[in-house]
């Protein structure tokens, strides 16, 4: 696979380090996590890695990280900015600079916070509805009049997060084989929200996005770019923007309401799409034409066409399509694509392979059982060593 051979320490976040690590390790990374004692975060993006429990609140267990870290090619560090510097595990450390040798000068340390590191909000809490409020993109976004809505957490934890930093991962990665040096990886999440969205920011105040939220082609505005509800309760997407697509669609869906009897005195024709002022008579015609059949009979009217109307499936039904409850990893490659994941929901226990990883680190069995005595590891497992010794 692409990635064999690199070794990747992820201290133990939430969605988009993770992510970041998983992209990483789906393409042949080896990636330890790093979890806290006592840790209960399911943390379902954790395929192909290995975890080991370190207390970071101890100098042995900082000490650990450190060994980690300075043999490794890449750091996944998802906390805000200063946390880990604070550990005295800074890029300064490792990396080489006019005043001294770094411990790992090969080193992709990568950093990945909420807000912009220099910006007023870089010491503050915040969620994905909070980076992209601050990118301008919610505020575009399809809702209401009153209020726009949120896609998930999708836009700023995986897009503008975990992808963008596994992308600047690797785009080191390719600068190192030329240079023969690491260098610090900086992702935020507002700044990467911004970026996945050029093409609507770009745009914005242009005649495509100009005008209130609810009235362009792409953010609900335009009926044949929407999401209709069928007999049964179910939807069928729709995305004619093209005049030659919008002319197959508006044409079968005619068909069927003509032959159905329920065309009513005005149908729209292809010139309609052009017509904003009939866009309001073009929706309630939709409306209520799909409201006539169940999804899966709209479906076979528009499927092996170019009318751009297909169904709205859940996951089950997705995952029936494609084979699998579980995403793949993409894209595929013609020479190193990764084997194919089995299915079934896998989580890591914490600490699971702690053992393994120190002692692949070089330390000897007496050393393994100090930092044990130390709660480097832990506090439970040195209740759990203490407790073996007095049988």
């Amino acid at each position: 696979m692409s990635l064999n051979g690199i070794k990747v320490v992820e201290f133990a976040g939430l969605a988009p380090g993770p992510f970041a690590g998983l992209v990483l390790a789906h393409n042949g990374a080896s990636v330890i996590r790093i979890d806290r004692p006592s840790s209960t975060t399911r943390d379902l993006l954790c395929a192909g890695k290995r975890s080991i429990v370190l207390d970071m609140k101890t100098a042995s267990g900082v000490r650990v990280a450190k060994d980690l870290i300075a043999k490794a090619d890449v750091l996944i560090d998802p906390f805000r900015p200063g946390v880990l510097e604070k550990l005295g595990l800074g890029p300064e450390i490792f990396h080489s600079s006019d005043k001294r040798e770094g411990l790992n000068d090969k080193l992709i340390y990568a950093r990945l916070a909420g807000f912009p590191r220099n910006g007023t909000h870089s010491t503050m809490a915040g969620h994905d509805i909070n980076y992209i409020a601050l990118s301008g993109i919610l505020s575009m976004l399809p809702g209401t009049m009153d209020k726009p809505t949120f896609p998930l957490n999708l836009i700023a934890d995986f897009a503008g997060g975990g992808l963008l930093c596994a992308n600047g991962i690797l785009l080191a990665i390719i600068e190192r084989g030329r240079s023969g040096r690491g260098q610090v990886v900086n992702v935020d999440m507002v700044s990467g929200s911004r970026y996945v969205s050029s093409f609507p920011l770009l745009s914005a105040g242009s005649g495509v996005w100009g005008g209130p939220r609810g009235t362009h082609l792409l953010d609900g505005g335009a009926p044949f770019y929407d999401v209709y509800t069928c007999s049964d309760g179910k939807w069928m997407s729709v995305g004619c923007l093209e005049s030659q697509f919008f002319a197959q669609f508006i044409g079968r869906f005619n068909e069927v309401m003509k032959s159905s009897g329920k065309q009513g005195s005005w149908s729209p024709s292809q010139a309609t799409q052009s017509t904003i002022e009939d866009w309001p008579k073009l929706r309630k015609y939709l409306e209520d034409g799909f409201r006539t059949q169940p999804r899966d009979f709209w479906t076979d009217v528009f499927h092996g066409t170019d009318a751009c109307a297909v169904p709205v499936l859940s996951p089950a039904e997705a995952a029936q399509l494609y084979g699998s409850l579980y995403p793949i990893p993409h894209p595929e490659f013609s020479r190193t694509s990764p084997p194919p994941l089995q299915d079934g929901i896998t989580t890591l226990d914490p600490g699971k392979h702690s053992a393994d990883i120190l002692r692949e680190l070089g330390l000897s069995e007496e050393y393994i059982r100090q930092l044990i005595t130390e709660g480097a590891l832990g506090k439970e497992v040195r209740e759990l060593e203490r407790s073996k010794s007095k049988l």
